[in-house]
């Protein structure tokens, strides 16, 4: 029993050396990010929301990796003025927010130390559902949502700083026809490598 413990314990600590040696970081990150909801009778313009959470960087060769990621992403948007009139029961001009538990999982190119390049999925869950969008419709938005991330990232020692563009590649609308909605926006973001 003694000896599979320490047996265990010897392949753990070998797992581990072997993950930091070809790199394995883990960090915090937070920012702005400036989305919209892009859709028929949806206010087009661009607004202010947050993102914060955690990352790691799992570095497979000086120049290759993934970045997996768990954040907080919040999308304000605003409906247009006609929205009523194209949504039965619908509220214009009315502002609200979505709130995702977002997970992007990007392939890391770093041409130079100092700067990565970031592409790849990202899968949110929503966390709130917006009940105030129409008057006879309880949930407006779906409760996933799948996007393509693409950005880039300097990497100066521990500080790490970004901007990336999100693109939502699935429908977002719940309600009952067949009008497509998609979450769409920037983010600009700055992180810690904690180790």
């Amino acid at each position: 029993m003694k000896r599979n413990a320490f047996v265990l314990s010897v392949a753990l600590a070998f797992t581990v050396l072997h993950t930091q040696a070809q790199g394995f970081h883990f960090g915090i990150k937070a920012g702005a990010n400036l989305f919209k909801v892009d859709g028929e009778s949806f206010d087009q313009e661009f607004k202010f929301g947050y993102n914060v959470g955690a990352f790691s960087e799992i570095n497979f060769t000086s120049s290759w990796g993934i970045q997996p990621e768990l954040l907080f992403n919040q999308t304000n948007y605003r409906t247009g003025t006609e929205f009523s009139s194209v949504y039965s029961g619908g509220v214009s001009n009315y502002q609200g927010k979505l709130n995702y538990l977002s997970i992007p999982v990007l392939l890391s190119f770093r041409p130079i130390p100092l700067l990565s390049i970031l592409v790849g999925p990202q899968f949110g869950i929503l966390l709130n559902k917006d009940e105030h969008l129409t008057d006879n419709a309880g949930q407006a938005f779906k409760s996933g949502d799948f996007s393509l991330v693409g950005g880039a990232q300097l990497n100066l020692a521990s500080i790490k700083v970004g901007a990336r563009y999100v693109v939502g590649l699935n429908n977002i609308n719940d309600l009952p026809n067949q009008n497509t909605w998609k979450n769409e926006g920037w983010q600009l973001y700055a992180g810690f490598r904690l180790f």
